[in-house]
């Protein structure tokens, strides 16, 4: 289900929506693969924080099944799901992560920075599991071209579903939150298009300053 579900809504559960394929099943797939092309051998240890229902998390386990990788998420929910598919995860709050300072090489922050009321702290604890130079792939969402694209493929249930954002974040402020904690951008990028407005998700990749 959604990262944070609102009470009076009916839960859209993530792998639901992607096994209806069609353009939504190709986006995903899409924005994963860019996302895992930035994953090299020196990633061995891999964390998706907030990793909802896993469907990326059970990706890297086929494509990378050298890797060690876990995924931690705050609903009890989406644990039962991730587990019901054979994947590893973790309980935990993302404010007090259930990872070993400086352990992770790579995590990833797909989709998540958006529903968080204090992402300064989060950032603080992404800083305290990443390795030493460390890899950390943070992805968040246009919203208001999400739902023009949403209305356009008559995808109207999704269209006027409210997720829970709290936040707008924009290729601006990612880069000085991530900047404020510790971390170097190494690439950036929208996509589906080269300009932010005009897409549906920001990219940025960065590296812990040793």
């Amino acid at each position: 289900m959604p990262v944070r579900a609102q009470d009076h809504q009916e839960p859209l559960y993530q792998r639901r929506q992607y096994e209806k394929g069609g353009i939504g099943r190709l986006y995903w797939d899409y924005r994963d693969k860019i996302v895992l092309s930035w994953m090299d051998g020196r990633d061995r240890r891999v964390a998706d924080i907030g990793c909802g229902e896993g469907i990326t998390l059970e990706k890297i386990g086929h494509l990378f099944p050298e890797k060690c990788c876990i995924g931690v998420d705050g609903l009890q929910e989406n644990l039962l799901i991730c587990r019901a598919h054979r994947l590893d995860v973790l309980g935990g709050d993302l404010y007090d992560l259930p990872i070993k300072s400086e352990s992770v090489d790579c995590i990833l922050f797909l989709e998540v920075i958006e529903h968080l009321d204090d992402p300064e702290r989060a950032m603080v604890e992404i800083h305290r599991i990443s390795a030493p130079r460390g890899k950390l792939i943070m992805l968040f969402p246009n919203d208001v071209m999400f739902k023009v694209a949403r209305i356009l493929t008559l995808r109207l249930k999704e269209a006027y579903y409210d997720p829970g954002h709290i936040a707008q974040w924009t290729p601006k402020s990612a880069e000085e939150l991530i900047k404020r904690h510790g971390f170097r951008v190494l690439e950036k990028r929208s996509i589906p298009f080269l300009f932010w407005r005009f897409s549906l998700h920001h990219i940025v990749v960065c590296e812990k300053i040793p």
